[in-house]
């Protein structure tokens, strides 16, 4: 009788233990499949961003569609800002170029006499003289170490049409642009009317040609629009950033236009996002997109580097510096 109870209890205990576990493996279960279906998104996000932050320019043809749907995937993840990051360029790029007081030629940092030397060709200086000096503008149009809360840089990528990122991007305090005046077939004054009021920045001392075309520009707008300046990028601050990229591994002949304005934004503003840098001929979803939103003349391939420009760009948005806008703007 005794040896009976003892196997009841025994078998009791046992099923009354299974129970128990049962209810606390399955209360354990539920609760994980929360913390997986929460958590899954977080992880993969944080492995595209570990694998595009590690991301170097493949010397073997590049997997488009492996490529684009990671893309597409870190594009939905929300952007992390990683304030350290973001500081660590600005000050680097503020001790070596300064765009705060050097971006452009002022009658502050420059002096009658005084012979600027061509950012390409190193051998070839323009005199400043009187004429030169006065095109000049007093001064910078914010003070030294002055700070913008968001910043809007916008290439000229296909990708941009059909974007809905207009309303977006105008609402940053200063949006970066930059139109080719030179390719461009409408008339120069309705091209940069569209702008507004917004100077123009242009490379007067880069090559010796761009020197007459931009000393006209200036002519033709000071006569028909007085109240749009013009201002010439000192060949001093892109000799200086041109050096900064190298030395980061970026080697071309010259930078783009637009990782020239993403540079002063990085080193002027507290928040800076960029549209219509893209360099295929693709967009995220495998569709055909022309080189430029205007039209589809494509890059100078002998001058500019563009692929592994956008890879420095990939990465920075993947470490939380910038942020890189690929997809239609909600």
């Amino acid at each position: 009788m005794a040896v009976y109870l003892l196997k009841w209890s025994f078998l009791l205990m046992t099923i009354t233990m299974m129970v128990h576990t049962f209810v606390v493996f399955r209360g354990t279960i539920w609760l994980d499949r929360n913390e997986i279906i929460d958590t899954f998104p977080k992880l993969r996000c944080e492995k595209l961003r570990e694998k595009f932050l590690s991301a170097e320019e493949s010397k073997t043809p590049l997997n488009m569609k492996s490529f684009t749907d990671d893309l597409r995937v870190l594009m939905r993840c929300p952007h992390k800002p990683n304030i350290t990051q973001r500081e660590r360029y600005r000050v680097e790029l503020r001790a070596c170029c300064n765009a705060t007081g050097s971006l452009f030629l002022t009658r502050e940092n420059t002096f009658k006499g005084q012979r600027i030397k061509y950012e390409t060709n190193r051998k070839i200086s323009k005199l400043v003289d009187n004429t030169v000096f006065n095109m000049l503008p007093p001064s910078t149009p914010w003070k030294n170490g002055s700070r913008f809360s968001r910043c809007s840089v916008v290439g000229n990528s296909g990708i941009l049409r059909n974007s809905s990122c207009g309303t977006e991007i105008n609402s940053a305090d200063i949006v970066f642009r930059y139109p080719d005046l030179e390719k461009r077939p409408k008339p120069l004054l309705d091209r940069v009317s569209a702008y507004s009021d917004a100077p123009l920045l242009l490379p007067a001392f880069a090559y010796t040609f761009c020197t007459d075309i931009s000393f006209k520009v200036h002519k033709v707008l000071r006569m028909n629009r007085p109240h749009q300046k013009v201002v010439f990028f000192n060949p001093e601050y892109l000799l200086q950033l041109f050096q900064y990229w190298q030395r980061r591994g970026l080697q071309e002949i010259r930078l783009t236009s637009g990782l020239m304005l993403a540079s002063v934004a990085i080193e002027l503003c507290d928040e800076v996002q960029l549209y219509g840098f893209w360099p295929f001929e693709t967009d995220l979803y495998g569709r055909p997109v022309t080189h430029h939103y205007y039209d589809d003349i494509g890059p100078s391939r002998r001058m500019h580097a563009m692929p592994k420009e956008f890879v420095q760009l990939l990465r920075m948005h993947s470490q939380g510096s910038i942020r890189l806008n690929l997809d239609r703007c909600q």
